[in-house]
């Protein structure tokens, strides 16, 4: 009994690590990936003296950020100006503990399902810290004590109710299609093909579902188009203006690995989640006979290969928010607004009645 306590913690404990070391491992990566990226869609060269090819550049942002001398604002609410960004970057790491980025792997005979906390309500779990993403935004605003970051405050506040309710009609319509609040169910349900040949992804079963639950992400992580909390041009920095050092850069954080987040529900309720591609089946197959692999070394390749699959959708749909955001301008909040209630509501209530008629149908 106590071998198996000492088992669990340490597998735990491991999966917390892969998290946390993928979350926070890849964010300064997507950084230089972001500016790279800008420097050659406008013809300059970025970031290109730190380390080969300027990879190291964001090393030297965070050493910077670490011996930068802070200072708090007079009028500050102490207590809330040291909590927000706190809790900022601690609500998307909790949402990504309930989303799974493979099936299992078998460590000593047993088996370790690859998801650092299984429960049968994982999407509200996800929803629940995705929704307190709200709150740091208001506190940094609030507890600064200036007009500028009030407002952006209150742009992103808005900003971020509105598009929830988009996204949680698209999230229920596909709710209503798996029949479970379950992470694995919903992956397990896309393991199969259309027509016999199409991937059976919730993103070909709803795809306008999928389009607006898309959409409302980019809204949630203030990217561009929709990054008007932090618009430069007229809020100078927006909600963060009176941060510094490291409690800007836990900000800077947040937002990327809330772009993981967002990234990775997206393709386990659209995309198949850790669903392999088409053709890595077999690959597997081959590999484990050219291995002479048994039962567990099959499965954990198998694993590896889930884990690989769901890695390069994550990545992609983080490709495309890096490739929006030089591709396309602000809106005006007047535009944002009118997107989310008079286009995307509507649009995604009509969605949710026309996916119940249709799962009913079809069960009936």
């Amino acid at each position: 009994m106590e071998n198996q306590l000492i088992f669990d913690l340490t597998m735990m404990v491991a999966k917390i690590l892969v998290i946390i070391a993928c979350t926070l491992g890849l964010a300064p990566f997507i950084v230089w990936f972001e500016r790279r990226g800008a420097a050659w869609m406008q013809r300059r060269v970025g970031p290109n003296r730190v380390g080969p090819f300027g990879l190291l550049q964001s090393l030297a942002d965070v050493m910077k950020f670490a011996f930068k001398e802070t200072f708090i604002p007079k009028n500050a609410n102490k207590f809330y100006y040291f909590m927000a960004p706190i809790l900022a970057l601690i609500a998307p790491m909790c949402a990504l503990a309930v989303i799974p980025f493979g099936s299992k792997i078998i460590v000593n005979g047993q088996e370790v399902v690859l998801q650092v906390a299984q429960m049968d309500t994982g999407v509200i779990f996800v929803l629940a810290f995705a929704g307190l993403e709200v709150y740091p935004i208001i506190l940094a605003g609030w507890a600064s004590r200036n007009k500028y970051s009030v407002l952006g405050a209150l742009r992103g506040s808005s900003q971020i109710v509105s598009y929830e309710i988009s996204m949680g009609l698209a999230l229920l319509s596909m709710l209503i299609v798996y029949g479970s609040f379950n992470p694995h169910d919903m992956v397990s349900w896309q393991n199969g093909t259309l027509f016999g040949f199409l991937p059976r992804w919730g993103a070909l079963v709803n795809p306008f579902g999928a389009l607006v639950f898309w959409i409302a992400t980019f809204a949630e992580t203030n990217r561009l188009p929709f990054d008007l909390p932090e618009g430069e041009s007229e809020l100078v920095a927006g909600y963060h203006v009176e941060y510094g050092g490291m409690r800007f850069a836990s900000f800077f954080m947040a937002e990327y690995v809330a772009m993981i987040m967002a990234s990775a529900l997206l393709v386990t309720m659209f995309f198949g989640g850790y669903n392999m591609f088409p053709g890595m089946g077999i690959l597997v197959e081959v590999i484990g006979n050219k291995m002479s692999f048994g039962e567990i070394g099959l499965q954990n390749t198998k694993a590896f290969f889930e884990f690989a699959s769901f890695f390069v959708k994550v990545s992609f749909f983080m490709f495309v928010m890096v490739w929006i955001r030089w591709t396309l301008p602000r809106f005006r909040f007047d535009q944002l607004m009118d997107l989310g209630w008079k286009i995307l509501f509507p649009l995604s209530l009509i969605n949710l009645v026309l996916v119940t008629i249709g799962v009913y149908y079809f069960n009936s």
